[in-house]
């Protein structure tokens, strides 16, 4: 027992310094002046590299084989084996490729940040092309070691179990209705007007605005924060979430849904087993999982009308009753927000077009790190799939091949994460919707209290005890299955 018990002292050291990079990544991406960058980078790598390390330390192997005669508890056991898991992967990576990938992305990312300002897709690239290549050196170590394929090596790692197979057979039966789902959902709102609201709001007055939000789903602002950055995220740890958003004084909607599609993942964070909380089981189940929790409160919950009778009321606390009553109140905030519409953006996309710019990202990535595809042929690739999914093409690379912050940081295999999420949150929902009567109440009032503690009991409280499958169909009495997700939609937006 001894061996183990070391084992798990080892791995809340390795949280704390985890929890540290979270920390400065979100320094990083908020207040960090640009000229820190380099020496933040070193910082950032150095704490990666002592990580790696202590994985990789022979003791750290001594215990876990000794570990494994011990008599563990059933949760020890799982524990055990997801701390395997981590020690199976580190062993197998050169401490100089991860050092190398971490200054390399963080250098990445700041070229990425000036390429979009400027539009010039050249700038991005060469900075581009190593962490490709050292991505692609990364993948092929991990695939080797673990006999499947690289992009499946890569993809597992932010998704354990996923797979190119599974996530093939999903995405084959999306694209069997989708299209023409498409079409008659744009065909059958012709006949519905979907003016924009007009409200103009500054800057201040939204953030007010979406912490009062944030406050009404349940987000404790004494254990998080709410910022601004390039692109939304969920970031720092469990006992201090932050969330970024970004503000378009134009359009009131853009930064308070990704404010409560952030605030979804905080709240997953937040009810994570606090006695396994220093432990790979206390971790959250893979970001499938995690996405499905941001897209239940941005998608399933918060683009109802209930929602919107709701934000109503707010907004008549600062523009006046008359007014919103003028520009069409909760129906056309309604009806802007549910309006199906090919867009080049990903984030602002639509829940039917949105797995369209997935079904681009997961094409174009795996290529890329196959080998079929370069970077200077990237602007190229993303524009004839954009014309192919959605016939649209964009006229600049900001709002194009360069619009997410993902490649830039070498997550690649992250993108299907977003469509399963997707596809797991309609699931959960119904089941929501089954067991808790009360539910639209709790969403015409905001009361998110009953449905997060539905998620503690079913989702949040197992942290990484089950694998995905497992644990979705514990929660839901059924194995993942994109019928829910159809079913959703179509009520949604055909009936």
């Amino acid at each position: 027992m001894d061996s183990y018990l070391s084992l798990e002292k080892i791995f809340s050291r390795i949280k704390l310094l985890e929890e540290s990079i979270a920390v400065l990544h979100w320094d990083w991406a908020v207040k960090m002046p640009e000229g820190g960058a380099t020496r933040r980078a070193q910082q950032i790598s150095e704490i990666e590299v002592l990580v790696h390390e202590l994985l990789c330390d022979s003791n750290t192997s001594e215990f876990l084989d000794e570990a494994g005669n011990c008599d563990l508890l059933d949760w020890q056991r799982s524990n055990l084996k997801l701390m395997g898991r981590r020690i199976s992967y580190a062993k197998v990576l050169p401490g100089s490729l991860v050092r190398e990938l971490s200054e390399l992305t963080a250098t990445c990312e700041i070229s990425w940040r000036k390429a979009r300002e400027e539009e010039r897709f050249k700038i991005f690239a060469e900075s581009f092309k190593p962490v490709v290549d050292k991505v692609r050196e990364k993948a092929s170590i991990l695939s080797s070691a673990k006999k499947c394929d690289p992009y499946d090596a890569l993809m597992d790692q932010f998704d354990p179990g996923g797979n190119q197979k599974d996530i093939d057979l999903l995405f084959d039966e999306l694209k069997s209705f989708l299209p023409d789902l498409l079409s008659a959902v744009r065909e059958r709102q012709k006949k519905k007007s979907y003016d924009s609201i007009k409200l103009q709001l500054d800057e201040g007055s939204q953030y007010k605005l979406a912490v009062k939000i944030m406050e009404d789903m349940g987000f404790d602002f004494s254990h998080g924060r709410l910022d601004t950055s390039h692109h939304p995220f969920c970031g720092g740890v469990s006992d201090d979430v932050r969330i970024t958003t970004r503000f378009n004084k134009d359009d009131l909607m853009q930064g308070l849904m990704a404010v409560v599609h952030e605030t979804g993942h905080a709240i997953y964070e937040r009810n994570l087993p606090l006695s396994w909380k220093n432990q790979p089981i206390g971790d959250a189940c893979g970001m499938a999982v995690h996405e499905s929790q941001s897209l239940l409160f941005e998608m399933q919950f918060c683009r109802s009308m209930k929602f919107f009778e709701y934000l109503e009321k707010h907004l008549c606390g600062i523009f006046g009753a008359e007014e919103i009553k003028r520009s069409g109140g909760s129906v056309a905030l309604y009806n802007a927000s549910t309006e199906v519409k090919p867009g080049l953006i990903r984030v602002d996309a639509d829940e039917v077009t949105y797995p369209f710019h997935i079904f681009l990202r997961y094409d174009i990535e795996k290529k890329l790190m196959a080998g079929s595809l370069e970077v200077d042929d990237l602007p190229s690739a993303w524009n004839e799939h954009m014309y192919h999914w959605l016939d649209i093409v964009p006229k600049n690379p900001r709002d194009g091949v360069m619009q997410d912050i993902h490649w830039a940081t070498g997550s690649f295999g992250y993108f299907p994460s977003y469509t399963m999420g997707a596809i797991l949150a309609a699931q959960i929902c119904e089941s929501i919707k089954r067991d808790i009567p009360t539910f639209n109440e709790c969403l015409a009032s905001i009361d998110f209290e009953p449905i997060i503690d539905w998620l503690k009991e079913h989702v949040h409280s197992h942290g990484s005890n089950y694998e995905r499958s497992k644990l979705i169909e514990m929660a839901t009495g059924a194995p993942i299955q994109v019928d829910a997700f159809r079913r959703h939609l179509e009520s949604r937006y055909l009936t």
